[in-house]
């Protein structure tokens, strides 16, 4: 099936399909909608362009009338992510052939003076563009396409979001898509009468794949939030009625940071679907909200998949998917890691033998990136799908992630991954987000640093904090943090995913609070001017640069005293 053919299907059907706070239409709305623009699109495309075009928006009712447009025409969307900038920011809307763009008057500021050759700019909230777009309305799905439409058309060209580097857009086709939205009714159980809470951004691959989609394919409504707000969630979700919504990266740890309150269990929420929410605080969210959060794990490129079965461990991710052959192996042999051996408590006892990064041996949908055959190449190294990420696998074959493949650390010659030391950090009841990362040490190798925002009216007590490091039994000794850094909240990229190369790039070398052991299991104390120089000297005796980020925005930065 297509996404087109699932776009078509509302016609007709007049209960309620998407609402935001500003608008309300009916899935035959949707439908109309989607068929006028992409009337309008065929119009706006030169002869012999590639059929692509630019999403510059927030979650506004124009995202999901422009992807089933999209559709409707036998083209593909690309979307832009509001938070780059300049030349980065044109050369994501040049790298994927856009011959139009579709924005919003907030955004304009962004396009200024940036160099869009043969780029047609549509404003959605102007009277402009609903003067352009008046002619179309008439329009009916299946009437105007610029491309024959079949289930391998490519629909989506979405950026993967990285640290370093020139994003790389993936390539996901109309019946990927179609398929992927399925696939998650049938093993959520989602219903017509269904609403799906969209509070993700939409130019992300999470909130069309795992959240659209789905209600594309069920035939259920859709509700907008503009931007991710936590004390906005459970408003809306009272007001729409929503029943389902995804959750990427920090959403959920900064829902439970919002104050409690007595009425927190009245809404229709049953279900939340998403990764790195960890089983602490999805248990958290559970007792408090009364809503269950299932973790998933699939790429937006679509190459490997997990399923969780009910009889999942906690902390475990799942199996791998039907018709997945997935490994968790050593990329610098190739070679199978050995099955993880956990102790009585979950705590991983090998983990320098059994973290490797997982691969798709087999069969698996990765459709490519746009112009980019050495991502490609890359990505399909010897006929496998290599993932970018950490995991390990127990005896039963349940996989655990690990964190990516950046996030490894390496403290006196043991392996460790940053996503187990967060999980069994962010137990700490004083913490509201916790994020890990490595940095250089001294003399070889990396030491642990985290960076923790605390709770509302919770203040950074060492000696507590040590007493709960103590009392954790999965805790290996090479785990506790070097540096803890105190943060007002944790820097997230776009798609609130912890920005860690921020974290790393900045090290102790910030205006922040830093807490910091001068000597392994010596009680926490505040990182002065006195043990910067003495860490400087530390680094100097053993031939090791000092940190490149001594500078920060220009200029020489001290801890805070």
């Amino acid at each position: 099936m297509t996404v087109a053919e699932l776009v078509q299907r509302q016609w007709g059907d007049h209960r309620v399909g998407l609402r935001s706070h500003r608008a309300v239409l009916t899935h035959h709305e949707v439908a109309a909608g989607a068929a006028a623009r992409a009337a309008l699109l065929v119009d706006l495309l030169p002869r012999g362009a590639e059929p692509h075009l630019g999403v510059l928006l927030d979650n506004t009712p124009e995202f999901p009338l422009w992807l089933s447009a999209a559709a409707l025409a036998g083209a593909a969307v690309a979307g832009i992510n509001p938070t780059r900038r300049g030349a980065e920011l044109a050369r994501d809307i040049v790298h994927t052939d856009c011959r139009v763009l579709v924005t919003q008057r907030a955004y304009l500021p962004l396009l200024d003076g940036l160099p869009l050759p043969g780029v047609r700019v549509l404003v959605t909230d102007t009277d402009a563009y609903r003067t352009l777009l008046a002619p179309f309305e008439g329009a009916k799905p299946g009437e105007s396409v610029a491309r024959p439409v079949r289930p391998d058309s490519r629909l989506l060209l979405y950026f993967t979001s990285g640290s370093t580097g020139a994003p790389k857009a993936a390539i996901c086709s109309q019946g990927r898509l179609a398929a992927a939205g399925a696939s998650l009714v049938a093993h959520f159980g989602i219903r017509p009468e269904d609403v799906h809470y969209v509070c993700m951004p939409m130019f992300h691959g999470n909130a069309v794949i795992a959240d659209w989609a789905p209600a594309l394919a069920a035939g259920a409504g859709v509700a907008l939030r503009d931007r991710f707000s936590a004390s906005r969630f459970l408003p809306d979700v009272r007001e729409f009625g929503a029943t389902y919504f995804t959750y990427v990266g920090r959403a959920v740890q900064y829902l439970l940071a919002t104050p409690s309150r007595p009425d927190d269990r009245e809404h229709r929420l049953r279900l939340g679907f998403g990764t790195e929410a960890g089983a602490v605080d999805a248990a958290r969210f559970e007792e408090r909200f009364g809503v269950r959060l299932v973790e998933g794990y699939g790429s937006s490129e679509g190459g490997a998949a997990i399923r969780r079965t009910p009889d999942t461990p906690t902390g475990a991710i799942g199996r791998a998917a039907p018709g997945d052959d997935l490994a968790v192996v050593d990329p610098a042999t190739g070679e199978e890691c050995a099955r993880a051996v956990l102790a009585p408590s979950g705590r991983l006892l090998n983990a320098s033998a059994a973290i490797g990064e997982l691969v798709n041996r087999g069969r698996n949908p990765f459709e490519g990136y746009w112009r980019n055959p050495e991502a490609e190449a890359a990505r399909l190294r010897g006929g496998w799908y290599w993932t970018g990420d950490l995991f390990y696998r127990d005896a039963d074959g349940f996989l655990y992630f690990a964190g990516r493949d950046d996030d490894r650390l390496r403290v006196d010659s043991e392996n460790l991954a940053a996503a187990v030391i967060e999980r069994i950090l962010s137990r700490w009841d004083r913490a509201a987000g916790v994020a890990v990362y490595a940095i250089p040490d001294p003399a070889a190798g990396d030491q642990v640093m985290t960076a923790i925002a605390l709770r509302e009216s919770a203040a950074f007590d060492p000696a507590a904090f040590e007493d709960f490091l103590a009392a954790q039994p999965d805790l290996g000794t090479k785990m506790p943090p070097r540096f803890v850094r105190l943060v007002p909240e944790l820097p997230l990229t776009a798609t609130n995913k912890i920005h860690r190369a921020a974290l790393r790039g900045e090290s102790f070398l910030c205006e922040d609070p830093v807490w910091w052991r001068p000597s392994p299991g010596a009680p926490y104390e505040r990182l002065t001017l006195q043990g910067l120089s003495a860490l400087r000297d530390q680094y100097a005796a053993h031939g090791r640069p000092w940190p490149p980020s001594a500078t920060v925005g220009g200029s020489a930065a001290t801890p805070r005293t």
